[in-house]
């Protein structure tokens, strides 16, 4: 259990070290994407479905918001 939160703690933070560069439409998609498909993997594990689907989906979703947040920004 150590080692899977290790993991994620450096790819969460590789991930906002990756992002300095990103003009503010890319931020939006990507953080959009990261939280919908976080967002959609937990309601699909908590309502019994498919985490995958979910998480497909819900990335899909957010990243579509996130870019016409991130486009309205620039």
């Amino acid at each position: 259990m150590k080692r899977t939160g290790l993991a994620l703690a450096t790819a969460a933070t590789l991930t906002v070290l990756g992002c300095t560069n990103m003009t503010p439409r890319e931020q939006g998609t990507v953080s959009g994407a990261a939280i919908g498909a976080a967002a959609g993997a937990g309601i699909a594990a908590i309502s019994g479905g498919n985490g995958w689907t979910g998480a497909a989906i819900g990335g899909v979703l957010g990243g579509t918001v996130g870019n016409i947040k991130g486009k309205n920004q620039q």
